[in-house]
């Protein structure tokens, strides 16, 4: 597959995402927190865009893993600090923000100003981790 071939494809994914999160309205951070309330408001739609999306994935990784010198999946179980902590930071920061990256860089696309806020916290904090990662390790 060639460069201009895999840039077109990645493209019309990210689009189809894009308009699949659009769609269903998880750019609305309401939404998510309406999600998370159990209470008299919740609201289970976010669920069922989650069960579409494993469905779409288990599909596409069944097909992938079934061709011949198709590309490797990654492997590797082993759950330590680094995973559980920045599962940890994604899953209490998307609670209380009601943003994941997907739908803020949706969001941010659209214009709206608290995607743009957040989405800027976000690139300066994926900056600043190999930083601290790297101060971490040479102790």
């Amino acid at each position: 597959m060639g460069a201009v071939t895999q840039l077109l494809t990645a493209a019309l994914a990210g689009g189809i995402f894009a308009a699949g999160l659009a769609l269903s309205g998880m750019t609305d951070p309401a939404r998510v927190h309406a999600f998370l309330d159990l209470g008299s408001g919740w609201d289970p739609r976010l669920a069922f865009v989650m069960i579409g999306a494993i469905a779409v994935h288990a599909t596409a990784a069944w097909g992938i893993r079934r061709r011949p010198g198709a590309l490797k999946l990654p492997t590797r179980r082993e759950i330590d600090i680094p995973l559980v902590a920045g599962a940890a930071v994604f899953g209490v920061g998307w609670g209380l923000s009601g943003w994941c990256p997907g739908p803020v860089i949706v969001a941010a696309g659209a214009g709206h100003k608290e995607a743009l806020l957040f989405l800027g916290s976000m690139a300066l904090g994926m900056a600043l981790v190999p930083r601290r990662t790297r101060a971490i390790g040479s102790r």
